[in-house]
């Protein structure tokens, strides 16, 4: 039986939004791709079998493949009955139900008919995390990158700040994805922290901005482990980010090491 309605004058379209958090190593990435298994075809394919009809979903950011995701939001709209007597908890009980095991669905929020995830974002934050020791890690293995030389935070900070603020960031994007498309975007921040997860020593960057391009944080942050490595000085960073041009900046950091944290409304 299918759950398609003709509109009624009591029938209001409704705008909802979930909350997720996923393991990105099973998926090739958030956005729905045939034949592949992405956060986005599953989020749909749950939801459509909840509502017994297709359902799509907006997210606030993607994410590459084996990039997660500790609060990423999907927005999408039904009509007032198909939520007619639906209750948050088993709501998401069936979510979780139906979805991956990489992925949990955390919050359900009705918000403002109309509402995107990604149109309505003012802020992402993104945190990457890096294991910087000799020794292997064992239980941050499958969500840092391994970087056994020492690095110079300091001068990564240096070089970091060349970064801050609305540039044209066509040297920190994936080539292709550049073509012919607008890359200036606006970073509102990027600090070093250090953390401790199960005993393991991490240092994560923390970086903020309005939106992002394809691979942006990653290229950021592999260009910066160049100057912390002392590969290259912080002016190199100021040199790339002029050029351009994707060679002149330094090699993605691997995807594992990556999470995007937040999104600010």
């Amino acid at each position: 039986m299918s759950l398609c309605y003709t509109r009624g004058m009591d029938e209001e379209r409704l705008t909802y939004s979930l909350t997720l958090a996923y393991d990105g190593a099973p998926f090739a990435g958030f956005a729905r791709q045939p034949g592949q298994l992405t956060v986005q075809g599953e989020v749909e394919r749950a939801l459509s079998t909840l509502f017994r009809r297709p359902v799509e979903v907006t997210c606030a950011g993607r994410t590459d493949a084996g990039v997660h995701a500790r609060a990423q939001v999907v927005s999408f709209d039904v009509l007032s009955p198909e939520m007619a007597g639906r209750k948050p908890a088993p709501f998401l009980r069936s979510l979780n139900a139906l979805t991956h095991d990489g992925i949990s669905v955390r919050s359900l929020d009705e918000r403002a008919p109309g509402f995107s995830a990604r149109f309505d974002a003012k802020m992402r934050e993104y945190r990457y995390f890096i294991f910087n020791h000799e020794c292997p890690p064992i239980f941050t293995d499958a969500f840092a990158w391994h970087v056994k030389k020492p690095l110079d935070v300091a001068v990564m900070e240096e070089g970091a700040a060349h970064l801050i603020g609305e540039h044209d960031f066509k040297s920190f994007c994936l080539a292709a994805s550049a073509e012919g498309r607008r890359t200036f975007r606006y970073v509102d921040e990027i600090s070093f922290h250090e953390c401790q997860e199960f005993g393991e020593e991490l240092l994560f960057v923390k970086v903020r901005g309005n939106a992002f391009l394809h691979s942006m944080v990653r290229a950021m942050v592999g260009t910066l482990v160049n100057v912390g490595k002392g590969t290259k000085p912080a002016s190199w960073v100021a040199e790339a980010l002029q050029a351009r041009n994707r060679s002149a900046a330094g090699e993605n950091a691997p995807a594992k090491g990556l999470v995007l944290w937040d999104v600010e409304y």
